[in-house]
């Protein structure tokens, strides 16, 4: 049976990465990372940033790999790691502003649309 490389790091920075856009306004941090192409730099960004641990293993246990939870890591590790997606938001936004603001149109005050004017 074959063998193949699995990043166990990968899943882990993806829900972080998740769980922190949470965090932040729906305008423009989660919309502009709702576009895969910034998610996508966004977990390169963090992956170039910090250690990642790989395994190899059959095709069938792969399956059962990526279903549970693969790796932890220590407060100080996940803190650090944290961190790194902080600033990969922040320069990916500044990087990436001109192409944002064209694809996502500025968050528009409700009693500014003309339809709020006539009830």
């Amino acid at each position: 049976m074959s063998k193949t490389i699995v990043n166990l790091t990968m899943p882990f920075v993806v829900q972080e990465i998740e769980d922190i856009l949470e965090q932040y306004p729906h305008h423009p941090y989660q919309e502009a990372f709702a576009n895969p192409d910034f998610r996508q730099n966004l977990i390169a960004y963090t992956l170039n940033r910090i250690p990642n641990h790989y395994l190899t293993v059959d095709e069938q246990e792969k399956e059962n790999l990526m279903s549970s939870d693969s790796i932890r890591y220590c407060l100080e590790q996940t803190v650090h790691i944290e961190a790194i997606i902080h600033q990969g938001i922040e320069q990916i936004l500044s990087e990436k502003a001109e192409e944002i603001t064209r694809h996502i149109p500025d968050a528009v005050d409700p009693s500014h649309v003309p339809s709020d004017w006539f009830g």
